[in-house]
């Protein structure tokens, strides 16, 4: 049986404000919940207009204490620009408050500039160095199944469950050492996803977490009563996408009609390639393709992604994708 997850990057509209943001976050956790996804992931961004979840842990708080069952937690925390020692206590908090729910989800790409740098204080390629260590420390502050010098209260015992996020073969590789479960980011860089997940079911060694590789690959996924809807949807999307690609990020733009046939060439190619992690149609042409999607990667959870400029959509979106793949995909 596949399992579903959906990932928000809590995006601010053109015209919108912060506390719409959150409240439409919100919004959404609480419909997943409600359809029967597994969990909800807030990715860790900063210094963007158009993406209000950088101060991650503190969202997560805010969508626990409004739903009650779904897990919660970050696809995910970039950990070059923290200390082990910082996420240990932020998320052994979320699991005091929320136990048995809370995930945290690792990325090791700096992916900053010298301003941000500056103001984290970081140098943020030195530190994506000792990502691997530096996992490795965490998982000790949480577990204990290394001897510290130093215990983290809030931390220490909390039942968090690790994942690996990835892009690349680096991911795959050190989930496997390390016995963690691998989520891929197919819906902004399928370029790798066979072969990372190829080393990682081959590569990978049991933990005491983890007995079996446990895979998971995000996708955007937007469906409606039409394939002309769920297109409309997605270009509030593909528009973001182009503009962050150009160097002109913003806000989450309206949809515009048949907006790939307005662009040059090389922009939708780009667009096109992202197509081969996207289901966009009515629910039996994303049932489809997400169908396939699965049969291709194997994958024994889809994360949803999709940032639609009415939060209404997106919620109607996910409960279309989510009835409509209901039992579907047993097996």
């Amino acid at each position: 049986m596949t399992d579903f997850a959906v990932l928000d990057l809590v995006p601010v509209r053109e015209g919108g404000t912060l506390a719409e943001a959150f409240a439409a976050a919100t919004d959404l956790a609480r419909a997943a919940e409600a359809a029967g996804a597994k969990r909800f992931w807030v990715a860790e961004h900063h210094a963007m207009d158009g993406i209000a979840g950088g101060a991650t842990s503190v969202v997560l708080a805010h969508i626990g204490n409004a739903t009650s069952r779904i897990r919660i937690g970050s696809g995910g925390i970039m950990l070059p620009n923290h200390t082990p020692f910082q996420i240990a206590e932020q998320f052994g908090t979320l699991d005091a408050l929320f136990p048995g729910r809370i995930d945290l989800g690792l990325g090791r790409a700096p992916g900053a500039g010298p301003e941000l740098q500056r103001a984290l204080r970081k140098n943020l390629n030195q530190a994506a160095e000792y990502f691997p260590q530096d996992v490795v420390e965490l998982r000790a502050l949480l577990t204990g199944d290394i001897d510290l010098p130093i215990h983290a209260t809030p931390g220490l015992g909390a039942q968090v469950e690790l994942w690996m996020l990835g892009s690349s073969l680096f991911g795959a590789q050190l989930a496997a050492k390390l016995g963690l479960p691998y989520a891929f980011a197919a819906h902004f860089a399928p370029d790798h996803l066979d072969a990372a997940l190829a080393v990682y079911r081959r590569d990978f060694q049991p933990s005491a977490a983890l007995d079996k590789p446990n895979v998971m690959v995000a996708m955007n996924v937007f469906a409606a009563d039409t394939e002309a809807d769920a297109r409309l949807l997605a270009s509030s999307q593909q528009q973001s996408f182009v503009r962050l690609r150009t160097g002109n990020p913003g806000k989450l733009p309206p949809p515009v009609a048949d907006y790939s046939d307005t662009l040059p060439a090389p922009a939708q190619a780009m667009l096109a390639h992202l197509g081969q992690a996207a289901a966009v149609g009515t629910p039996a042409q994303v049932r489809q393709s997400i169908a396939e999607f699965v049969q291709r990667t194997g994958a024994d959870e889809i994360m949803l992604c999709g940032a639609t400029y009415d939060p209404a959509a997106r919620i109607r979106s996910l409960e279309l994708t989510l009835d409509a793949c209901e039992n579907a995909l047993a097996g």
